[in-house]
């Protein structure tokens, strides 16, 4: 059977969760056999301007993967960047600006179109992640084919009741953790013919670390915690510079924090020497720096999985991560890999404690390597996308044969 993914932008270089999440999904399905394609914009990522085409309209076969760029058209920015401002600030928005919200994030009515007129092309679309038009449109012109992979997390976004009127009508929704089923309920209330499978996302664990070889090329000897993510408020990451100041002043630990990832960030004098901004970094350092450390910290709230943190547990290495953040949280309790905060004072007790107290620090690094490899190793999670397959194709033929043959979706929205 073909299948597609729909997402907003495409790549094997995109930085981000969600970016890497689908590209490596796409890439194990096709390696397993699966006929699979990609439908998407041809906009070049989340940091771009979501008005410019960055890529050829048209297809290309992508890593032996086919993928369908269409045009994006031109938005009113100053009237989603108003309502996006308001749903920043944690404020509540009528309906009409809920509308602005997802007409004017982006427009591509020709990938809708393209939906619209081969949706029998496909068995299955797999929609990612939940808060961008390409979902809440696409899903809508055929649901009872359509998965949505929402990466939903406990935000303002989530709440908006466009969001209510799509989510719970596709046939399955494949979530990450307990935690984001949990809070898919109490956003959504019950959705009895829905299918909601906790599936989480595979992890490539072929890769090897080496400590040593990251303290020589980055001449970083003394013990330090490290933060790979994007640098910005949206990944907690001021929250994380704010605490470590305070803890570094209070202690006058030797220890230092490291941090790798994209986005701009200006150091206050008061950090410096107690943080090391090491930027973006190749893979292999990435893999190494995170081998090296004492421990990761993960500060996010707006967290659905966290890639970053499974790789840490891969090198044996143990994590912090947010108390408010549920996905993560019930990771780290899972497994006992590591320790959460939810204030500075637990902040500075769990950080002094990972620091002082080496060898169960690594013990807590070994479980979770365990924990991945028992649960999202990429054999079990291509096994599960199998079984969402053949679930909706029953599903469909079940419904075709009550309707006859040729029903079809026109959806409840368009942006055109």
């Amino acid at each position: 059977m073909k299948i597609a993914f729909v997402t907003p932008w495409y790549g094997p270089e995109i930085p981000g969760g969600m970016e890497a999440e689908t590209w490596r999904t796409v890439t194990r399905l096709r390696r397993a056999g699966h006929d699979v394609e990609v439908l998407t914009t041809c906009i070049r990522d989340f940091f771009a301007d979501w008005s410019k085409n960055y890529h050829k309209a048209g297809t290309a076969v992508v890593d032996g993967v086919p993928v369908r760029r269409f045009k994006v058209r031109k938005r009113e920015r100053a009237a989603f960047d108003a309502v996006n401002r308001q749903l920043m600030q944690g404020k509540r928005i009528s309906a009409a600006e809920e509308r602005v919200y997802v007409t004017e994030l982006f427009r591509c009515p020709d990938l809708y179109s393209y939906l619209r007129a081969r949706q029998d092309d496909y068995a299955v679309f797999f929609f990612i992640p939940y808060m961008f038009p390409t979902t809440f449109f696409g899903a809508q012109i055929c649901p009872r084919r359509s998965v949505v992979i929402p990466c939903l997390h406990d935000e303002g976004y989530a709440r908006l009741q466009i969001f209510r009127e799509v989510l719970p009508r596709v046939h399955t929704l494949i979530l990450h953790t307990q935690a984001e089923r949990e809070l898919v309920a109490a956003l959504y209330g019950p959705a009895p013919a829905q299918t909601q499978i906790v599936v989480g996302t595979g992890v490539d664990a072929e890769f090897t670390a080496d400590a040593g070889r990251f303290r020589r090329k980055y001449g970083l000897n003394e013990p330090f915690m490290v933060y790979v993510g994007r640098r910005d408020a949206g990944k907690n990451t001021p929250l994380l510079l704010s605490y470590w100041q305070r803890y570094a002043q209070e202690t006058r630990t030797p220890a230092k924090l490291a941090l790798i990832g994209p986005g701009q960030l200006r150091l206050p004098p008061a950090l410096q020497g107690q943080v090391v901004d090491l930027g973006f970094v190749p893979p292999q350092d990435k893999y190494d720096a995170i081998a090296a450390a004492t421990a990761l910290c993960q500060p996010s709230v707006n967290e659905s999985f966290s890639l970053v943190i499974m790789e840490a547990w891969l090198t044996e290495t143990a994590v912090l991560v947010h108390g408010a953040c549920g996905p993560t949280r019930e990771h780290v309790q899972r497994c006992h890999g590591g320790l959460y905060f939810e204030n500075y004072d637990e902040f500075a007790a769990t950080t002094h404690y990972l620091f002082s107290n080496p060898g169960v620090t690594r013990r807590m690094g070994a479980n979770g390597r365990g924990y991945v490899l028992r649960n999202y190793t990429w054999d079990k999670i291509v096994e599960a996308y199998a079984g969402v397959m053949e679930r909706v194709a029953r599903s469909e033929e079940r419904g075709a044969r009550s309707e006859g043959r040729g029903a079809r979706g026109e959806g409840w929205m368009s942006d055109e």
